[in-house]
């Protein structure tokens, strides 16, 4: 079992990330355009947390969707995503 990341390995990564989530902004989430980025992140950051800050920014995105009204609700009732 690997030992916790060092406060420094934490900042190391969680810049890593910002770089990479700064990137799929600007570029609307072109991932081909942030390669490196992503690169870098998943160097830096152990992989349990790559899936994690993954599933993070989808569900930040989905969020704010959300909270600016942009999803309809069909005619008939259903949920529609």
């Amino acid at each position: 079992m690997s030992s916790a990341p060092t406060k420094e390995e934490r900042r190391v990564c969680w810049a890593a990330r910002d770089e990479l989530w700064k990137c799929l902004d600007i570029t609307k989430d072109n991932t081909e355009a942030c390669k490196k980025f992503q690169e870098e992140f998943e160097k830096q950051c152990p992989a349990q947390w790559v899936r994690y800050f993954a599933k993070r920014r989808d569900f930040l995105k989905y969020k704010d969707k959300l909270q600016k009204g942009g999803f309809d609700e069909p005619a008939d009732g259903a949920p529609n995503p």
